[in-house]
């Protein structure tokens, strides 16, 4: 099976909407160059939605492709917006970031000493927690201090992994509205256009169709946005609180190798030399006055 690049596929993509837009000029003309008229409510709500059209002075209508390029790369870009929000939604359950039955399985473990059980445990399972877990563990040989740093690092790691899907949604919410105003900008320009070569008397019906480009882009490019937007700041806002209860119970559970100090053990005060007992207090003697 041959793979295209992604960028051939991506101009495929684009040629085969340009081709589809002519084919559909050409299969929507008819005889003198008149657009056919009693068209459905369908047909009218399609066209107002997904193709953009333009009337002529002679009075005929034909496909904008500039238009109507615009509108379907927004309306591409609505489909592939709603499948990530439903993949990333999907993806960032708790069960995959702080499951509570590995959590409380590990706890077990570690509570009866089973570190071997506890670490392969954590290398199985696929979820931050656990390859948190498993970054700690897989140090505890090196000491307390090697296990917290790599405990921080592979957090770091994972929470930046975790995180790069999720920051398209905001692209997409940032770029679909510029999007937008380039098809509303478009339209106005064309508007105008029509104004000036009717020499300033041009009907409404030959001005609607770069008007109705200019607000239907508008339109396509606020579909894209705002879910986008509105799921980012929800699955950046749960991420950061999953993420943030992984970390919290991981360095908890981990805390049992940090080494308790030679004073506490021993029962010596804290501050003193290790092996030397501190002095003790010695109180002023009051002694009683005497009359002289």
């Amino acid at each position: 099976m041959v793979r295209w690049p992604v960028h051939r596929r991506g101009l495929l993509i684009v040629a085969g909407v340009i081709a589809g837009l002519l084919l559909a000029q050409a299969a929507g003309a008819t005889p003198g160059g008149r657009a056919p008229t009693g068209t459905s409510t369908t047909e009218s709500f399609f066209e107002g939605f997904f193709l953009s059209r333009v009337t002529h002075a002679n009075g005929e209508k034909t496909i904008d492709i500039i238009g109507s390029v615009l509108l379907w790369i927004l309306i591409c870009l609505s489909a592939v917006n709603v499948g990530l929000i439903g993949y990333l939604a999907l993806n960032n359950q708790r069960k995959n970031i702080v499951p509570s039955g590995v959590m409380t399985e590990v706890r077990r473990l570690l509570g009866v000493g089973d570190y071997r059980q506890a670490l392969e445990l954590t290398r199985r399972d696929e979820s931050f927690f656990s390859k948190v877990m498993y970054a700690g563990l897989n140090e505890s040989s090196h000491g307390f201090a090697a296990i917290m740093r790599s405990l921080e690092q592979s957090a770091e790691v994972l929470l930046t992994k975790r995180m790069r899907p999720i920051e398209i949604l905001y692209m997409f919410a940032q770029v679909s509205p510029m999007m937008g105003l380039l098809g509303t900008v478009y339209g106005i320009i064309f508007s105008f256009k029509v104004f000036v070569s009717m020499g300033g008397r041009a009907s409404p019906a030959l001005l609607a169709g770069g008007i109705g480009t200019a607000l239907v882009a508008t339109f396509w490019g606020l579909v894209v946005a705002i879910p986008a937007l509105a799921a980012y700041s929800m699955l950046k806002n749960k991420v950061d609180q999953l993420t943030l209860e992984a970390l919290t119970a991981a360095e908890e559970l981990l805390g049992q190798f940090k080494p308790k100090t030679a004073g506490a053990a021993a029962g010596i005060t804290p501050g003193a030399p290790p092996g030397i007992a501190p002095k003790p207090v010695l109180k002023p003697t009051v002694h009683a006055g005497t009359n002289t």
